[in-house]
């Protein structure tokens, strides 16, 4: 339907509609359903990544990642990713009316004399597929992440120091 009614976008009207019309459809409900098999990933980045070749064709010529940052829209693993990060603080905050226990068992505070002190407890899984269970695929980002991001006052300023540190974060790799 968006190729049909707009030929060729500009980038702002690409992002507006981008994230008007197409995203909502590729992360619905991504938080239950994370997909872990690669040619699940490929099927939804596929989108995003045609969305981005033929409705702004003045990026044809660069990368998809280059694209990405030229629209200022990062890669759908990227956006789950920044999606559980962001339920498991609301969790551990209470901000959600779901007891965290029920999902996580924070580490004693011995556990680990760096980072936070919200460490959370990877527990065993004997099946594959208990491995992708939310609670269990967020634990290794969430523990890796700086005390600054996870003891932040709301929901807000978690994002801002989520995206912050990534961004720094991934600027310093490159």
């Amino acid at each position: 339907m968006v190729r049909r009614n707009f030929r060729h976008l500009d980038v702002p009207d690409f992002r507006l509609i981008y994230k008007t019309y197409i995203r909502p459809y590729l992360v619905f409900c991504v938080q239950a359903w994370s997909p872990h098999f690669s040619k699940d990933i490929d099927v939804l980045e596929r989108v995003q990544k045609a969305a981005t070749t033929n409705l702004v064709p003045k990026l044809r010529k660069y990368s998809y990642p280059k694209r990405l940052k030229q629209i200022g829209i990062t890669s759908l693993k990227d956006r789950r990713l920044r999606g559980d990060m962001i339920e498991v603080y609301k969790l551990l905050t209470g901000k959600e009316k779901i007891n965290y226990e029920q999902f996580f068992t924070l580490a004693d505070k011995h556990y680990s004399l760096r980072g936070h002190d919200k460490k959370l407890v990877k527990e065993r899984s004997r099946l594959d597929t208990r491995k992708f269970f939310f609670s269990q695929r967020v634990v290794n980002s969430w523990n890796s992440l700086p005390a600054e991001v996870v003891n932040a006052a709301s929901a807000n300023r978690f994002k801002n120091a989520y995206e912050r540190w990534c961004y720094t974060d991934m600027d310093d790799r490159s």
